[in-house]
């Protein structure tokens, strides 16, 4: 294998608290332990396929572990395999995948590292097939990602979650409301189920439990006997009814997931409108909040530690790989591996169980 002197490193799909903490790591430890030139593909594949990069050294990533976003940009949208130039919706896409490969060979880069989830990933397993020697980074709030115990992000995007709900408590209590909040997370309840648990949720929604409003409707009832006129909603945007569907807020055609979720929590609030006449009902979607600010110490540390777990996997002549959290190290997974799958939370997961046990409902029983 031809020696590592140069490599390049991008960030694909939706931003993410932490990326800038693993960009920060892939520079400074390819420079300082490597001498290696950095290079980072601007605004993720689609810098790669139009050639837009900048210089990445010491003095570019300096001061940016603790901030949010990513400093390279990045996008859901484009794929070199299935590309949109110019971005427009109304055009048929062409494969730009070759196109790409020539922009790597002409700015001499021996590697890459490709920091994405899900999506992102499928890309970089593409690309490692035609031959570009790559490590992959796994990066989602929604931990959805297998091979993997935990994505970075995922714990900055509970944070958030669990802060919202500290707040919609007291207004919930004040006024004896019904406070539903929905959270992102996609086809898995990860981020639902520890905000709740820990925001002290009575109902917990999530996709891999569909649920029955008899039995939310029992639990908001039961609480109002027992003179707790308020009760907290937490609603995973995946989420379902049993002999149901998940709510589509819309399509994204250019995407590679196109599917957009949103609207089960005023679904849920519908229902249980039309059965508790005299309840006040509010809905808060947290959305977006959930991806912005700063990541929180526990994922600057993981981004740190994926960053150069990345480029040590490069130096020592892996590729096609994606670096994992084992216990406390940093080890390597094919990446066919982590994509093959969506990592949900299984039913009789022991935090499901732990739930249960204090009072909430998962709208099963």
């Amino acid at each position: 294998m031809e020696t590592i002197k140069h490599i390049g490193v991008l960030t694909g799909g939706g931003d993410c608290p932490g990326l800038n903490s693993v960009i920060r790591a892939v520079t400074k430890t390819a420079i300082l332990d490597y001498n290696l030139d950095v290079i980072g593909f601007v605004d993720g594949f689609r810098g790669l396929v139009e050639n837009n990069y900048m210089t990445l050294d010491l003095k570019t990533v300096s001061g940016i572990a603790h901030t949010g976003g990513t400093i390279l940009g990045t996008t859901n949208r484009d794929n070199p395999f299935n590309f949109y130039s110019g971005g427009r919706t109304g055009q048929e896409p062409v494969d730009e995948s070759d196109r790409a490969i020539n922009n790597l060979q002409n700015l001499g880069l021996d590697a890459m590292v490709i920091i994405g989830g899900d999506g992102s990933l499928h890309i970089a397993h593409q690309f490692g097939q035609k031959g570009v020697r790559l490590i992959g980074v796994p990066k989602t709030i929604d931990n959805d990602l297998m091979a993997t115990e935990v994505t970075f992000g995922f714990n900055t995007a509970v944070n958030t979650a669990s802060d919202a709900l500290d707040r919609l408590h007291t207004t919930a209590e004040s006024h004896h409301r019904v406070m539903i909040l929905e959270v992102m997370g996609r086809y898995s309840g990860w981020i639902a189920l520890n905000a709740g648990i820990s925001g002290s949720a009575d109902v917990i929604l999530i996709p891999e439990i569909p649920y029955r409003i008899d039995s939310i409707i029992k639990k908001i009832s039961q609480r109002y006997r027992q003179g707790k006129k308020f009760s907290i909603i937490v609603v995973a945007e995946g989420a379902f009814p049993e002999n149901g569907e998940i709510v589509v807020q819309n399509l994204v055609p250019t995407s590679h997931d196109p599917i957009r979720l949103g609207g089960i929590g005023q679904k849920v609030a519908e229902e249980i409108a039309g059965r508790l006449k005299d309840i006040e009902i509010r809905v808060t979607v947290l959305g977006h909040l959930q991806r912005g600010g700063q990541p929180i110490p526990y994922d600057r540390i993981l981004g740190t530690k994926y960053g150069a777990g990345a480029v040590h996997a490069l130096m020592e002549g892996q590729s096609g790989v994606m670096v994992s959290l084992q216990g406390s190290d940093i080890t390597t997974v094919p990446i066919e591996e982590a994509i093959k799958d969506i990592r949900r939370v299984p039913p009789d997961d022991f935090m499901i169980k732990a739930a249960r046990s204090i009072g909430i409902t998962f709208g099963d029983n």
